[in-house]
């Protein structure tokens, strides 16, 4: 299971994350500081780092700076800060994902497994091709038949995540956690839209699907229709 490191000063909440995280199986880290954290990260190399802002020795944001300095190691934000400012240079810091507490372990756990599947991403072969579709992440570049679609930077994202998961189903949820990095408090709306257009660019639409399939009430699958895959 995943090796986790968390970062929080309050001892009942630090406790509390590491005790459900245990109770599905990830081993569990725990430090109470900033700088005992980025020690822990350079001499233990865990595999998710679970950061609260408001830490004693130094600022949270000046520490993502400082892990991204010297490691990629994907970072979730867990905080009481909920203001759009805070999260938006988090995130821009290096942040992966941003949580605001109260929250429950199921959720963080949802979030940590999707930022790994964002990292699996990264060590697979970058060009996708499912039938006459062919997405390029290297180069963010997606073709149908031969021809290149115009797509926007979140509907090719939105396209890639689907493309990853050749024929499984994904939820608006899990679009908005790797595309958005707003699995909640973000809008299905916006993904609704976003899938709007992506369905024109690929020359269909919702009353007639092809490659985008969805699933009433939970999500959309992405498949080859000339396969037999609908």
């Amino acid at each position: 299971m995943t090796t986790i490191l968390v970062i929080e000063d309050d001892d009942a909440i630090r406790s509390a994350i590491a005790r459900g995280l245990r109770e599905r199986g990830h081993p569990v880290a725990m430090v109470a500081t900033g700088l005992a954290g980025l020690e822990h990260i350079l001499r233990e190399r865990p595999q998710v780092v679970l950061l609260d802002l408001g830490l004693p020795d130094v600022d949270g944001l000046t520490l993502i700076a400082m892990v991204r300095a010297a490691s990629d190691v994907p970072l979730i934000v867990i905080t009481a800060q909920d203001d759009d400012p805070t999260m938006v240079r988090a995130l821009d810091s290096g942040a992966d994902d941003y949580v605001v507490k109260p929250f429950g372990t199921d959720q963080v756990d949802a979030r940590i497994r999707a930022v790994l599947r964002r990292g699996d991403r990264d060590l697979t072969p970058s060009v996708i091709r499912i039938g006459g579709l062919v997405v390029d992440e290297s180069t963010r570049t997606a073709t149908l038949d031969g021809k290149v679609l115009e797509l926007s930077r979140k509907e090719f994202d939105v396209l890639a995540v689907l493309a990853s998961r050749r024929g499984q189903v994904v939820t608006k949820r899990e679009l908005l956690t790797e595309v958005w990095q707003q699995a909640y408090g973000g809008s299905d709306r916006s993904v609704d839209v976003h899938l709007s257009w992506l369905r024109r660019k690929l020359g269909e639409s919702a009353a007639h699907p092809r490659h985008l399939i969805s699933v009433r009430g939970v999500g959309v699958r992405l498949v080859d229709p000339d396969a037999g895959e609908e």
